[in-house]
């Protein structure tokens, strides 16, 4: 008799086989999943950006200042490794690869305080990408691993067509600016593209989402691709429009990046935002 109560009382206590077998885990509704909509751009979009990247820059001007010396001499060292050591450019360009982004992150985080009309703070902007740092180390890695691969196309472009050898520095410079290498300037400009187009969807506005919204690298690399294939003749322009500022910038001993570069930082936190649109609260 006592038995047969406690069997009644753990039927009662435990769930039965269908009960289990309709058990559903909790998931949360769709809508609390953060949603964004890439926008549709102008031609025009990207002097705006330009504008209001110029006003930031003028609005703290200590910052800029900071960010655009570091910009200058990372150029200057990238400039004297060439001329001496062509060999270890690639490394060079590695490691500048891997501490610009960061140094992007400061300026992002300006623009980003002017936006929401947050006190601007030097030792913020200076420091903010700890807070991002493993999404930020990811996103690098792909970037660096575009670089290697593009700095390998390169060499196997030079091999094919300098059989005798690698040419010096001196040699690389009058076989880029020959006229009668005409097969090698284009075999070597769209390896070159190909790659350059590679990094600037990647990065185009990863690295200010990552700061706005700490996701990570690949959602925000997928969204930065999104962006360049929805709106692919403005983000070319655009494109074009960052490789003139620059090339204009590295002419006088590359001393324009001191303006420059904070200003075209400043204009890609701009684009990012006019170009997604978060749907959440948040």
């Amino acid at each position: 008799m006592l038995m047969n109560q406690n069997q009644a009382s753990n039927s009662n206590n435990s769930p039965s086989v269908q009960e289990a077998n309709d058990y559903v885990p909790y998931v949360p509704p769709a809508s609390d999943v953060p949603k964004k909509e890439i926008l549709k751009l102008n031609f025009s979009d990207p002097f705006i950006w330009l504008r209001k990247g110029w006003q930031d820059l003028l609005s703290f001007k200590s910052c800029t200042t900071f960010f655009g010396v570091c910009f200058f001499v990372m150029a200057v060292v990238l400039g004297i490794v060439f001329r001496n050591k062509p060999e270890y450019t690639m490394s060079i360009v590695s490691g500048c690869l891997l501490l610009g982004p960061f140094l992007a992150l400061g300026l992002y985080e300006v623009s980003r305080r002017n936006e929401l009309g947050l006190p601007k703070s030097f030792i913020q902007s200076t420091t903010c990408w700890r807070n991002h740092i493993r999404s930020m180390g990811m996103l690098v890695l792909v970037l660096i691993v575009l670089e290697l691969l593009w700095g390998r196309a390169s060499l196997v472009v030079f091999a094919v067509f300098f059989n005798t050898g690698m040419p010096s520095t001196t040699g690389v410079m009058e076989a880029i600016f020959n006229a009668q290498n005409l097969e090698f300037l284009l075999v070597y400009a769209m390896v070159g593209g190909v790659f350059a187009a590679l990094v600037f969807a990647v990065s185009v506005v990863s690295i200010p989402m990552i700061l706005d919204r700490d996701t990570d690298a690949i959602s925000a690399a997928i969204t930065s691709i999104q962006v360049v294939f929805v709106n692919l003749p403005v983000m070319l322009l655009w494109g074009a429009l960052l490789t003139v500022l620059v090339a204009v910038a590295l002419i006088p001993a590359g001393l324009g990046l001191i303006v420059i570069g904070p200003w075209l930082g400043y204009a890609t936190w701009h684009a990012y935002r006019g170009s997604v649109k978060w749907l959440d609260k948040v």
